[in-house]
């Protein structure tokens, strides 16, 4: 079995106003990955990953291009131990 992970991801770029942080719960979603993604005042989008390292890698790989109106410069990853804190992914909004 994969073991599970925590990754505390910022993603710098043109990534509020383009649907960053619903396509990136749809993708969790997907991968049965639960936590949560929030924009910040400086612009940037900060989320929270936990899940199984594969699914946790891949939804990684998508926040380095995000859905199509997006431009990513770069994406910070803090890997962390798993907590099993998270009954679902969600959008937070602070």
């Amino acid at each position: 079995m994969d073991s599970k992970v925590r990754a505390h991801v910022f993603v710098k770029g043109r990534v509020q106003g383009v649907l960053f942080r619903h396509t990136t719960k749809e993708e969790a979603n997907l991968r049965a990955v639960k936590g949560w993604v929030r924009n910040l005042e400086d612009g940037r989008v900060e989320a929270v990953f936990e899940g199984t390292k594969e699914k946790v890698d891949e939804l990684i790989e998508y926040c380095h291009y995000g859905p199509p109106v997006a431009k990513v410069s770069s994406v910070k990853v803090t890997w962390g131990e798993y907590t099993g804190e998270f009954k679902n992914f969600y959008i937070r909004y602070r």
